[in-house]
């Protein structure tokens, strides 16, 4: 009897398991690609972080880490598309930009105040992370100005038209 219900009881856990590891089309989308960069590289330079006498460093990229694992976490399962008011594309784009200049300001005094090698790795990882933290922002900022654009073009279109009506309401005058 216990032999029958023990291989029931691990799918579950299995099957919660695989819900929460992204799917295979979104690691190996652009977006995918570069969350899971992010979440690497910020563990990383978390760690070195750590292990150097530059600890007091260690919470930018605690928090850069957590944030990329719940954004991560978030478009994998697809819990942004339940929240709508949220506008998650420009929650990320901040993310991102301000990822992007802390990893760079603490990466730069890692690298030239301090002489332990830990340091010299958090500050080599954390210029990578900068990079693709930088990246990432540009590409949200393409998809932004291009919905901004499609969007504005079609707002126009009926202004002008609006126009057109209210100077020929005008001359009938």
């Amino acid at each position: 009897m216990g032999d029958i219900e023990a291989p029931d009881a691990t799918r579950p856990r299995q099957s919660v398991l695989l819900s929460i590891l992204p799917t295979k089309e979104f690691a190996t989308s652009r977006k995918g690609m570069l969350l899971i960069a992010e979440v690497a590289l910020s563990f990383i330079s978390f760690v070195c972080f750590v292990a150097s006498t530059a600890a007091a460093f260690v919470t930018a990229p605690l928090l850069e880490f957590l944030a990329a694992l719940f954004l991560l976490f978030a478009y994998s399962t697809k819990f942004n598309e339940r929240f709508k008011g949220f506008y998650w594309p420009l929650m990320d784009f901040l993310r991102c930009v301000s990822a992007s200049i802390i990893f760079f300001i603490i990466s730069i005094i890692a690298v030239s105040k301090y002489v332990d090698s830990s340091s010299k790795a958090a500050g080599v990882f954390g210029f990578i992370a900068t990079i693709v933290f930088a990246l990432d922002f540009y590409v949200i900022f393409n998809d932004l100005a291009d919905f901004l654009k499609q969007g504005g073009e079609t707002h126009d279109e009926p202004s002008r038209q609006r126009d057109v009506d209210a100077s020929s309401d005008s001359d009938s005058d």
